[in-house]
């Protein structure tokens, strides 16, 4: 009746790609992300034309793609697949479709070309393809008989979705529901709606990023998030937070002013009484020096409708969650080098907030070569490191004081190094479990992508204990 082929994320994390093959010979694609880290590495060598090697399978009879969100992980392969040849129809929600094309032109200007263009005539391509859809409401092709969608909330960033497909009754085939997870936020992460269970999924494809461990609870992870920071700023030195530019960076600066709030209202409240004890966290410059990440927070400001209720809250008390007076950003690269130049001179507390969020590129990079040798710095890693990257590096040889390669640079460590495993995007192992437990009609059919092999397996023992009778497999 149909098919699904794997085109990334099986083996790992990065390269989301999933092909749904009618009985028809017509399919539509899910996600079509660039690999990175370890699983880039046979993409990025050899004599082989390099875009060929990204598009490395066949378009025949693929008439739509479907975005589940906007990470580079699960969209950069968008203009290779363009320049293979794809014209078919790019559905995504309303903010991704929004969002997109910002990531997009980051992505072309650091990893293909600075020629504007080129990347003008991606762009315009790519949004004369764009169909932007709302939540909640099933659609149907044009162009593929026999199957609708729908894209669900995931409350992973702004825009994500997991996607129903019904593969609609032929005959006496009977009608079949597959939903692909995309990847799942974890409940009560700020700003975002929780993700709620589909009614109903026959065949699902689901991540397991997280799927053999629990993150903490909001409120532990806020409290670790301010303590670790505080504990940081005792070397009188800058804490270096590797942060993707779209979600990631939203959320910390949202963590961020509730904790200066709380502060001040500490502060306040101690000053009532005549006991008045400074904090550092009243004059704390936090910079976020990231042109994209920038423009991302600005449209998580004008998309405030799609704020969770807690976050509207604040808003409607005169605050300002993702602008509030100690933010610093910084745009132009002359003052980023600046900047780090500054903070390498004179170890002025700080708080700097950069991409990329694996430090495999991006202006975090000049922050990493300047101040990693510097014992009084820090660095707080806050997501997923992926096998093959600088940041996985770090992690590994940073706490026994090694060394990371950075442009083919040896920069040493002497930075302490920091990680919160709770503060994820990523829904957690028991989300993964609930997310299944909740849907009205379970499946018969599990596959686990994306995610390491030790994560899949162990998401796979407690989904086979939950349905004994369903097929639970690895992609």
């Amino acid at each position: 009746m149909f098919e699904i082929i794997h085109h990334g994320a099986v083996d790992g994390v990065t390269g989301s790609c999933h092909q749904l093959r009618l009985a028809s010979g017509d399919s539509v694609l899910v996600d079509c992300g660039l690999f990175q880290g370890v699983e880039s590495l046979d993409r990025e060598s050899g004599d082989e034309d390099f875009n060929l090697k990204q598009i490395d399978f066949s378009l025949a009879g693929v008439k739509a793609l479907l975005v589940t969100h906007c990470h580079i992980d699960h969209v950069g392969r968008i203009p290779y697949l363009l320049a293979a040849g794809f014209d078919g129809p790019i559905y995504a929600t309303e903010a991704t479709a929004q969002l997109l094309p910002l990531v997009l032109e980051d992505a072309l200007k650091v990893g293909v070309s600075r020629d504007g263009r080129l990347i003008d005539a991606v762009l315009s391509r790519l949004k004369s393809q764009l169909v932007p859809m709302a939540y909640g409401q099933w659609f149907r092709f044009d162009v593929i008989e026999g199957l609708k969608a729908k894209f669900q909330c995931a409350g992973h960033i702004f825009g994500s979705a997991y996607i129903e497909f019904e593969i609609l009754a032929s005959g006496s085939i009977p009608k079949h529901r597959v939903v692909f997870s995309g990847d799942l936020g974890a409940p009560y992460s700020p700003l975002l709606p929780a993700p709620k269970s589909p009614y109903r999924a026959d065949t699902l494809i689901i991540e397991s990023t997280y799927g053999d461990r629990l993150h903490e609870s909001r409120r532990d992870r806020r409290r670790l998030l301010q303590s670790t920071i505080e504990r940081c700023f005792t070397n009188g030195g800058t804490v270096l937070i590797p942060a993707f530019s779209i979600g990631r960076t939203q959320e910390l600066l949202y963590e961020l002013e509730e904790t200066i709030h709380r502060v001040e209202k500490r502060l306040n409240r101690a000053r009532l009484h005549g006991a008045v004890t400074p904090t550092l966290w009243e004059h704390l410059d936090i910079i976020v020096d990231s042109p994209l990440a920038s423009k991302f927070t600005e449209c998580y400001r004008t998309l405030k409708s799609l704020w969770d209720a807690e976050a509207r809250r604040k808003v409607s008390a005169g605050r300002h969650p993702l602008s509030f007076e100690q933010l610093l950003t910084i745009d132009d690269h002359a003052e980023h080098l600046q900047t780090v130049d500054y903070l390498k001179r004179t170890g002025r507390p700080a708080i700097v907030i950069a991409a990329s969020g694996m430090c495999a590129g991006g202006r975090i990079q000049n922050y990493l070569k300047a101040l990693l040798p510097d014992p009084r710095t820090d660095l707080l890693f806050v997501g997923y490191q992926a096998k093959g990257t600088p940041g996985r590096d770090i992690q590994t040889y940073g706490p026994r004081g090694g060394y990371v390669m950075l442009d083919g640079q040896r920069v040493d460590i002497r930075a302490g190094i920091y990680t919160l495993n709770g503060y994820s995007a990523h829904a957690d192992q028991g989300n993964l479990l609930n997310f299944v437990k909740r849907m009205r009609y379970k499946p018969q059919h599990i596959r686990l992508v994306h995610g390491d092999v030790t994560a899949k397996r162990a998401l796979q023992a407690l989904y086979q204990e939950l349905l004994p009778s369903s097929e639970v497999v690895l992609g």
